[in-house]
């Protein structure tokens, strides 16, 4: 059964690298179709000066990069992003490791993570990245791959000021992404090829659009274990997704609200970081503030970051 699901997979990855159309781009997560850019493709001449190369991850930089076996994810620091130097279908080729090991969630300290999706932009995301370096708090940004491909320079910021990156899918059209498991991972490999493209490395953490809770079969989960991810929705959020549009005071108390009188050791919350974010940049340092007066340590998701459910 596994050679037959990696024989699948290759087909897969396969086809992710050789591209799967070119339509034209927007900045709106929910409107852009699938893309792989591909520098041999028409629309790429060779003959034409090619991106150089990403710079290699450094181990002794401001994140983990997995060792070759995954031997060393098993972490007793929350605050330092993981990322692996190769995408599955190179790992696949070298014969090492895809499935991650059994790890023990962290849990010694009462720890929040902010983390924000859709991104990044040019707009709300740069604002939030000023609040979080005024205030010394790391983050997690899921972001989508066509807006990587169109700001990878506010990417490269994100990896360079120590926030985590996680994979949220190459356009979050749902129509696209929950057709079939295999449709779904097509676009998270499609994300890490942009994704490494930018830094160098890639995440292991995804986070499903919409929340795996309600979107994933047993399929899906089983997938994403296989291919060695790890899915992390929230157990509090802004709600400054919704049609409400909730204002920043608003954003504020709906968090406080779903922490209630006992909140959770583990907290991991919902917000987003694209477009018309506005009040979400105006509540994140009350947030921040609040937070800390009610003892929490800010961390970022890795792989052993405990699951909110």
């Amino acid at each position: 059964m596994k050679k037959f699901f990696y024989l699948v997979l290759m087909v897969l990855l396969t086809a992710s690298l050789i591209g799967c159309g070119q339509e034209e781009k927007s900045g709106d997560v929910n409107q852009i179709p699938t893309e792989v850019a591909n520098p041999q493709s028409p629309d790429n001449p060779t003959d034409e000066p090619q991106p150089s190369e990403p710079t290699p991850a450094q181990p002794d930089k401001d994140y983990i990069l997995a060792a070759d076996d995954l031997s060393n994810l098993q972490l007793d620091d929350p605050t330092k992003p993981v990322y692996d130097k190769y995408i599955i279908w190179e790992r696949q080729e070298k014969g090492l490791p895809i499935t991650l090991p059994d790890l023990e969630p962290y849990e010694a300290e009462s720890t929040i993570y902010l983390t924000f999706d859709d991104g990044p932009d040019d707009k709300v995301t740069p604002q939030i990245l000023d609040i979080l370096k005024a205030e010394g708090v790391k983050a997690t940004f899921y972001v989508c791959g066509n807006m990587v491909d169109t700001y990878p320079d506010v990417l490269k910021r994100i990896f360079n000021e120590g926030h985590a990156i996680g994979n949220h899918s190459y356009n979050h059209r749902y129509d696209q992404l929950y057709s079939s498991p295999w449709s779904f991972m097509e676009q998270i490999i499609q994300t890490d090829n942009a994704i490494k493209n930018v830094i160098g490395v890639r995440p292991f953490i995804i986070r499903a659009p919409g929340g795996a809770g309600g979107m994933f079969s047993a399929n899906y989960w089983a997938m994403i274990d296989e291919c060695g991810y790890v899915e992390h929705d929230w157990n509090a959020l802004t709600e400054d997704a919704t049609p409400s549009k909730p204002n920043a005071s608003q954003q504020i108390n709906n968090v406080l609200r779903n922490l209630g009188d006992n909140p959770p050791r583990s907290v991991i919350i919902l917000m987003h970081c694209n477009s018309d974010k506005t009040e979400t940049v105006k509540a994140l340092p009350e947030l921040i503030k609040f937070l800390r007066d009610w003892g929490y340590k800010f961390g970022v998701v890795t792989p052993m970051t405990p699951q909110p459910w």
